[in-house]
């Protein structure tokens, strides 16, 4: 996905910053394989995590950086389960951790930024980290953190967890548009969120909305790649 590729390639300009040795898989990277199982392909789930795991192994991977909460969940949880032992981190903590340890120092925005962030569920309220993701935005100075009624451990789903993202909703109104509308209510400059599917969700919400001229929606190594020095 074009738009996902600006995400990666921001949080690798973060991480060259910082001076942090990684690594890419490159053409071997596949998906983890998360939709498939909530969707019960159960079959399709087990093949993919087994070939990822024995990637990994062969590459001698010891811990893993991911910028989708999805792909956090399942690596976590249920490669697990299948006897991987990896260490996960989300790219939300893992940014944290570096301006918190001095080696990223975001700088301000040209602008004032009016912004409201999205918990996404995966990464929230499954995994209960609502910390990090704010501890960065408050260190980017400019940007105004409004928080949405639904936040937190009350937030609200894109619409895509669960494998929805490849599923059409044809009754009533469509998740990511009541999620969208929930924003928009605090009349922000910017959405920010940490999910690959929420970004598109929401994305998706605002041409909806015919919102797009005037609200953005940036993942949070976004932000912090287009200021850190």
């Amino acid at each position: 996905d074009d738009r996902i590729k600006k995400v990666s390639t921001a949080l690798v300009k973060v991480l060259k910053e910082a001076g942090v040795s990684f690594g890419i898989l490159g053409t071997e990277e596949k998906c983890c394989g998360d939709s498939a199982r909530r969707l019960g392909n159960e079959y399709l789930f087990q093949s993919m995590a087994e070939e990822n795991i024995e990637t990994f192994k062969g590459y001698g991977v010891k811990k893993i950086i991911t910028a989708c909460p999805h792909c956090f969940t399942v690596m976590k949880t249920d490669y697990k389960q299948m006897g991987a032992d990896f260490e996960i981190i989300h790219h939300t903590q893992l940014i944290d951790q570096l301006i918190k340890a001095g080696k990223i120092k975001p700088g301000a925005l040209g602008e004032q930024l009016k912004a409201t962030y999205h918990d996404s569920c995966y990464l929230g309220r499954y995994n209960e980290e609502y910390d990090a993701p704010r501890n960065i935005i408050a260190a980017v100075k400019g940007v105004s953190l409004v928080e949405m009624t639904r936040s937190k451990q009350k937030g609200f789903c894109c619409g895509a967890g669960g494998g929805r993202m490849w599923l059409e909703e044809d009754i009533g109104k469509r998740i990511n548009i009541a999620r969208t509308e929930q924003a928009l209510e605090l009349d922000p400059q910017a959405i920010i969120c940490n999910c690959p599917f929420c970004l598109t969700m929401l994305e998706d919400g605002l041409k909806d909305k015919e919102a797009t001229d005037r609200v953005k929606v940036y993942d949070v190594a976004e932000l912090v790649a287009r200021i850190s020095s």
